[in-house]
């Protein structure tokens, strides 16, 4: 498929995208082709006297004559520094006209600034986890409301892609194509303002958006039932949930169309990506070949060019369906070059292919570089086509379908793990023995799936019978998934490692793959990695002292990793644990909290306790009684701490809790106030309590003066008057300028947690910003 000298080129190009990612990526390229050109130049075997000269058959092969000419080299390292070029031309800007320029300041919900915004709809609607519909809007046209009494001004015409919500009835019906009008209130994207957040400006940004809108009603303008490829998804949904109801129908759906095609229920989508079998949820190469292979077969007595027109459109078709996703473009070229193979009966290579397919897609969309679904197909692919034969080879004492059930998928994991541990910090520990269990699970629902499928387009109703065929497999297989989520040590948080070891390990990686000293020495190989991956978390684990304090709205949310040792302070309102508190903790490679710490700060009951103890067990868990324990959330956080042989106890206002080197303790009758006296450090988080209170309290010595203050916006000033604290943390987008002018007065150093983020101290490097040391990293970069 591609000779030595254009893998070097389309290498090059893809690097160059790659290197992005740090300052003077493209140079950096360009000089590691040079040294390339030197190092790994083609070098011409001298001529041998002819009696020396050996039959082909018992040549010993030069290695060096694999490597391409030095002028390759030169080119490819000129393409990765254009390909840097390039993918700064293709980066989405919001031009003059998109709708995210007329986003008015800091507008959140409770300004109440309406707007109608009228578009065509781009996606069929999806449930979101809050239970609202979500869709894709091409805007059009942007009207303002002010105060409930109509347009404040003359419609403006926009552009641009807008995330919209709306209320789950609201969005029932809608389908793309069609033209409506959206009442609702206009955001900007915030980005990450935690570690190991989810970073939605970004998510955005790499979807063309920059602006949502958070809609309460809609108003149809045009109807017009014109078709397209979600009429045909519909159609296979519906046969296959009247058959098999839901999840079952929605799963098989998923497993033939892929989920990003189907509205899959986040349980199910959850379990599966748990368990580490999120790739049967995805429309790839693993469906490519099936429907290749039943193509081909049936049309075996056909001549090649009715093979290649028949598998072409077949592939085609399934790219409609599946919609036009980086995973199924690439095994869709992947495929038509094989097909291509076939008709001008040539052997395709299977890595120039994926290399081809890779380059192709990213001149189309250089930003996929970056997508996770891109980059972790490309992978799993890799590992099949490198790795699978020498995984097989090593296994060849046990019967060849046995050996292919464990070679495929612990090739796909040895080169997708490093990429998750990246970003996500967590291992399914028996991923690789259920994805031999559930291979042929798979298999026969993707292959019966699809037969049904291609029914369901002539008939629902056939669609329907064939589908019921898959009951008990899709049964079987979601409670396999299940029973092996729910066993004891399912998920090993070992914490996102670093670009740097993510590089260590697969530089190791490819030496195995390329280097015969090294393919003897495997085993010393994966040791190493292994050094590389838990060492460094280990290291840190067990010496690492941090106090976080979390962006998390109105309650003071509190980290604190003491070698090895956690202590978690409140869980913020419902959504925080999910969302905030989980991800922070996976990332820093917390398998566990030791204390827990709950002060009902905002004195109800929608807090996240149960989202944080349903992942991640809690050794330890302390709850202020501040009024009898009625709420039956309550009593499903004390039945999942104890499932995990945790303690729960009930403490009263005014009693110390002490965790390791912390003491905390909340004011008695006076709340909510809570104290802490972290080492040598006294925090006071103060709630929505009256200045006056506060004050009375430090004058009768109920109060010590602390050194970090965590209090609201509104008294913050008064606050820091009353303590001269060192560090003031407020919950606050901005303050007023005449606020900040006096604040500036003091000595005191003030952070806002909805302008910095999370705000975290060590004892070298003092308190930091998370968004502000983001930003700094992402100037350098």
């Amino acid at each position: 498929m591609l000779q030595t000298s254009g893998v070097i080129i389309c290498l090059g190009y893809i690097f160059g995208l790659l290197f992005t990612a740090i300052p003077w990526g493209g140079v950096w390229v360009l000089i590691l082709a040079i040294v390339g050109a030197v190092f790994l130049r083609k070098r011409n075997t001298p001529p041998q006297p002819k009696e020396s000269i050996v039959s082909k058959s018992k040549a010993t092969p030069n290695i060096w004559q694999s490597f391409p000419h030095p002028r390759a080299w030169l080119v490819a390292g000129l393409v990765g520094l254009l390909a840097t070029f390039y993918f700064q031309l293709r980066s989405p800007q919001p031009s003059v006209k998109d709708i995210s320029q007329f986003v008015p300041a800091d507008n959140v919900a409770n300004q109440e600034q309406l707007f109608i915004v009228r578009g065509e709809v781009e996606t069929s609607p999806r449930l979101t986890r809050s239970q609202r519909g979500q869709l894709w809007l091409a805007a059009t046209q942007l009207d303002e409301i002010k105060n409930g009494n109509g347009p404040a001004s003359v419609p403006k015409g926009v552009t641009g892609k807008l995330y919209v919500t709306l209320p789950l009835l609201q969005a029932t019906g809608l389908h793309p194509g069609q033209e409506i009008a959206v009442t609702g209130i206009l955001y900007k994207p915030k980005a990450a303002s935690n570690p190991g957040a989810f970073d939605f400006q970004k998510y955005l940004k790499q979807e063309g958006s920059f602006a949502g809108l958070i809609g309460r009603q809609i108003n149809i303008v045009n109807d017009e039932n014109t078709w397209g490829w979600w009429q045909v998804r519909e159609q296979i949904l519906k046969s296959f949930v009247e058959s098999l109801g839901i999840p079952a129908g929605t799963l098989v759906s998923a497993m033939v169309l892929g989920s990003k095609a189907v509205d899959l229920p986040y349980d199910i989508r959850d379990l599966f990506v748990k368990a580490g079998m999120a790739h049967a949820l995805a429309a790839s190469g693993f469906q490519t070949s099936l429907i290749l292979g039943v193509i081909l077969q049936l049309t075996k007595r056909t001549n090649k060019a009715i093979q290649f027109t028949l598998g072409f459109l077949g592939l085609m078709i399934f790219l409609g369906l599946s919609g036009f996703q980086p995973a199924v473009l690439r095994a869709v070229i992947m495929g038509s070059a094989a097909l291509v193979g076939l008709l001008l009966d040539r052997k395709v290579k299977q890595f120039g292919s994926l290399l081809l397919a890779a380059t192709l897609l990213l001149l189309f969309n250089p930003l996929w570089i970056w997508d996770l679904g891109f980059q972790l197909s490309f992978l799993a692919t890799l590992g099949l086509i490198v790795t699978v034969p020498a995984i097989t080879e090593k296994l060849n004492w046990l019967p060849p379908a046995i050996a292919s059930l464990i070679a495929v998928p612990l090739a796909a994991t040895i080169w997708t793990l490093p990429v998750q541990l990246a970003v996500f910090g967590v291992v399914p520990a028996y991923s690789l023995l259920l994805n031999m269990i559930t291979t042929p699970f798979i298999s026969v629902i993707s292959i019966g799936g699809i037969m049904s499928a291609i029914a369901a387009l002539a008939s629902s109703n056939l669609g329907s019978i064939l589908a019921g065929v898959l009951q008990y497999p899709s049964d079987w297989l979601i409670q396999l998934v299940e029973f092996f989520s729910n066993l004891p040590g399912n998920s090993l948080v070992v914490g996102s490692i670093s670009t740097w070891q993510m590089l260590g390990v697969y530089a190791l990686i490819l030496l195995v793959c390329l280097v015969k000293w090294w393919q003897k020495r495997w085993w010393f190989a994966g040791l190493m990695i292994f050094g590389l991956v838990l060492v460094p978390a280990w290291h840190s684990a067990n010496t690492l002292f941090r106090i976080t304090v979390l962006e998390a709205g109105s309650e003071p949310v509190v980290v604190i990793q003491d070698k090895g040792n956690v202590t978690l302070i409140n869980s913020g309102d419902e959504g925080t644990g999910r969302y905030t508190i989980v991800p922070f903790l996976q990332q820093q490679g917390v398998n566990k909290v030791d204390w827990a710490i709950a002060s009902d700060f905002d004195n109800n009951d929608n807090n996240a306790w149960l989202e944080v103890v349903q992942t991640i067990p809690i050794k330890n868990f302390y709850k202020y009684a501040l009024k009898p324990e009625t709420n039956p959330t309550n009593q499903e956080i004390q039945q999942a701490i104890q499932k995990h042989q945790g303690i729960y106890q009930t403490v009263v206002p005014g009693q110390q809790v002490v965790t390791g080197l912390t003491v905390a303790q909340l004011i008695k009758e006076k709340l909510p106030v809570l104290y802490l006296q972290i080492q040598n450090q006294t925090w006071l988080l103060v709630g929505d309590v009256e200045p006056q209170e506060i004050e009375r309290l430090a004058k009768s010595g109920s109060l010590p003066s602390p050194q970090v203050l965590w209090c609201t916006p509104e008294a913050l000033k008064d606050l820091i008057k009353l303590f001269q604290p060192k560090i003031a943390i407020a919950t606050s987008t901005n303050l007023e300028p005449k606020i900040m002018n006096e604040l500036s007065k003091n000595t005191t150093q003030i952070f806002l947690t909805g302008r910095d983020g999370a705000i975290q101290w060590t004892p070298n490097n003092q308190f930091e910003s998370f968004i502000q040391e983001t930003e700094n990293k992402s100037s350098v970069l």
